[in-house]
């Protein structure tokens, strides 16, 4: 339960075959953001044979180097991913955070300019650099001059609430200029590392931006918390935390500004084979091939299918963790319960890669999806135990072990999912094209997790039910202005309804409605002929 609730299944794509962690608490569905897998293959030439194979060793500057870029990647990633929790504890409106979790959607998106990313560069600068360098030091420059906004658009807490769409909009242009930088570095490391040491590529990746997500998510919230410094890290209580998103947005701002400046005058590109026909044209070619792969009725129902198939697990991944804010449940604790799962989650995919590497893997996904439909009830109650169980110290440790548990189980039940995913779209995909098939197909199957978390968080509040209660005359609690009259009139507003418990009951029929009667045609697309699959090309 957590942060970025509506980001994992927003972007978080990867690589097929890297194995990624998970940072804070998160429900929001796949693991987080890699590279769109397979994407470089796609776009990019074969990296050059070099002349004299060498052991990483001979490498280990270049390995280091992607190894902080993707670091890098991350921090903004993860920083994006608190602010939820952060306007959570400022009493933000659901419907701020459904506008909010539009941040997460341009690493589900990044398929859109990936070719043009590929294709336009300045031939002395380097091709990779030509779009590295200058993104990174937007996202430095911005990153300084937010510092000196942030607190504004965070709000003071008296009076004065968050002003969500500037931060919505900050956000976003983090998230879009860290997609950008990640097409950018996913396809510099196929040359700058040899071809026998190109496998430490997803390793950067995964570690790296694993690592990224950490500093600016968990690592964070930690240090923001007042409670959480005075109870572990002071002799003498303070009102604040030891950093604030003002301090932690300059700092890392600096990084990036002094690293880019290194990383441009200091390292140089690797000649590439540059493709004979014209990058314009080349440019087209993939968009006209992403657009034929699209049209053919085995892939658009399976596109129909995977955009609809996470409808049942929208109320628990997207709202949970902020209703546990909501009932008093620390952020930064959330946040930290996040680590004794990344052991399970380096493990479960090689376990239930041993049960996908068949025929037919969408069985394990079939099977895994009723049992992820009956935690979203369990998530409901532990909000719902929440309170019963809140003392005046917090809650107690039983509590939090039974989430762990919880989101133990969850996590075994999204990797099968997430596992069976890939392992299919692997098996399917063109090996001509393959590159740009899976990007495709993976693209398709996050924006399947995206819209359903915007729509479950939109949703929350039209859906509860507010009373006035104690107050002169009749009032109501239907709007935000009825409410302020109601207060004004000496009552409050009680749920009488909560909207995220409404939502959870829908979720699941609609996900077991979704399992019963479409599930079984999504598993026969597994016993089509390779044939319909095949792209067919005009050239």
């Amino acid at each position: 339960m957590a942060p970025a609730i509506a980001a994992e299944e927003s972007g978080r794509q990867r690589r097929a075959g890297t194995r990624h962690h998970h940072h804070s608490l998160d429900l929001t569905g796949e693991p987080p953001p890699d590279g769109l897998p397979g994407d470089t293959e796609a776009l990019l030439p074969p990296p050059p044979v070099t002349g004299r194979a060498r052991g990483y060793r001979g490498e280990l500057g270049s390995i280091l180097l992607l190894l902080v870029l993707y670091v890098l990647q991350g921090i903004p990633l993860g920083l994006a991913g608190s602010v939820p929790l952060i306007l959570q504890s400022k009493s933000a409106s659901y419907t701020d955070q459904a506008f909010f979790s539009f941040v997460f959607w341009p690493f589900s998106l990044k398929l859109l300019w990936a070719p043009l990313v590929d294709a336009v560069y300045l031939r002395g600068f380097g091709r990779r650099k030509s779009w590295l360098v200058p993104t990174q030091y937007v996202l430095g420059l911005f990153m300084i001059y937010m510092s000196t906004q942030v607190d504004e658009l965070l709000g003071d807490g008296h009076g004065r609430g968050p002003d969500v769409a500037a931060l919505t909009v900050t956000f976003f242009l983090f998230e879009f200029l860290a997609a950008t930088q990640d097409i950018a570095v996913d396809g510099w490391a196929l040359t700058m590392l040899s071809r026998e040491n190109v496998g430490y590529a997803s390793t950067c990746n995964s570690v790296g931006q694993t690592a990224g997500y950490f500093l600016g998510n968990v690592l964070f919230l930690a240090l923001e918390s007042a409670s959480f410094c005075n109870k572990y890290l002071r002799f003498e209580p303070q009102p604040r935390g030891i950093v604030t998103l003002a301090d932690f947005l300059f700092f890392w701002g600096a990084v990036f500004l002094v690293t880019t400046t290194l990383v441009a005058f200091l390292k140089k590109e690797n000649q590439e084979l540059i493709p004979a026909k014209e990058e314009t044209k080349g440019i087209t070619d993939t968009y006209r091939l992403l657009f034929s792969i699209i049209k053919m009725p085995a892939v658009l129902t399976f596109c129909l299918l995977i955009l609809t198939s996470k409808v049942g697990f929208s109320a628990a991944d997207a709202v949970t963790g902020l209703k546990l804010v909501e009932e008093g449940v620390p952020k930064e604790h959330l946040a930290l319960l996040a680590v004794p799962m990344v052991p399970l989650q380096i493990i479960l995919p090689l376990i239930i890669s041993k049960y996908t590497a068949g025929p037919q893997p969408l069985n394990t996904f079939y099977k895994a999806m009723p049992y992820r439909l009956l935690l979203g009830l369990e998530f409901a109650f532990l909000v719902w135990w929440a309170p019963k169980v809140k003392h005046e110290g917090g809650f107690p440790l039983y509590y939090y072990a039974v989430v762990v548990l919880s989101y133990a189980l969850h996590q075994i039940t999204l990797y099968s999912m997430y596992v069976a995913i890939m392992a299919f779209n692997a098996k399917v995909s063109d090996p001509l094209i393959g590159g740009t098939y899976m990007t495709l197909l993976n693209t398709v199957s996050n924006l399947g997790g995206n819209w359903p978390s915007t729509v479950a968080l939109w949703l929350v509040d039209p859906l509860t039910v507010k009373e006035c209660q104690g107050a002169q005359g009749h009032h109501t609690c239907a709007t935000a202005a009825a409410s302020e009259l109601c207060t004004a009139a000496g009552g409050s507003c009680v749920t009488t309804l909560d909207g995220y418990y409404v939502e959870s009951v829908v979720c699941l029929i609609l996900g077991f409605a979704w399992w019963f009667f479409l599930g079984p045609k999504f598993k026969k697309l597994q016993d089509e002929g390779q044939s319909s699959w095949k792209c067919k090309r005009s050239n």
